[in-house]
């Protein structure tokens, strides 16, 4: 995989969102999967790793706060940055957001080229 073609997997327990967001950056150029929920995201993360993690704060099981705390405090999968895709929009959420792992907190409905942009440069080489 190059790195113009970017895996993410979007966690969200909402069907539409998780289809609409898909969509989205799927016609940005990026290679999408999905999981519906917390377990499910722990389950795909051992078949087939993303180079981005974007998620949703509610969610059924687990919010995605202790999600990212979760995956952040996996010695294997650590390293794979998260950004909380989340109709959550205060300002308490975002700083959550941060603090719990996630490297940037978007707001839906999401711009999806800026998104995109966001997991591009997240995963460009260093500048030499």
């Amino acid at each position: 995989m190059s790195v113009s073609e970017p895996k993410v997997t979007i966690v969200d327990d909402d069907r539409e969102s998780r289809e609409l967001l898909s969509l989205a950056l799927s016609l940005e150029g990026l290679t999408v999967l999905t999981a519906a929920n917390g377990l499910r995201l722990i389950s795909l993360l051992k078949v087939d790793r993303p180079d981005v993690i974007l998620m949703d704060v509610n969610m059924s099981w687990i919010d995605g706060f202790e999600l990212c705390r979760a995956v952040k405090h996996n010695e294997e999968f650590r390293d794979i940055p998260v950004i909380f895709v989340s109709g959550r929009t205060s300002v308490d959420d975002r700083r959550r957001g941060i603090e719990c792992g996630a490297v940037a907190y978007f707001t839906k409905p999401v711009d999806a080229a800026a998104l995109a942009a966001q997991i591009r440069s997240l995963l460009a080489p260093p500048a030499a």
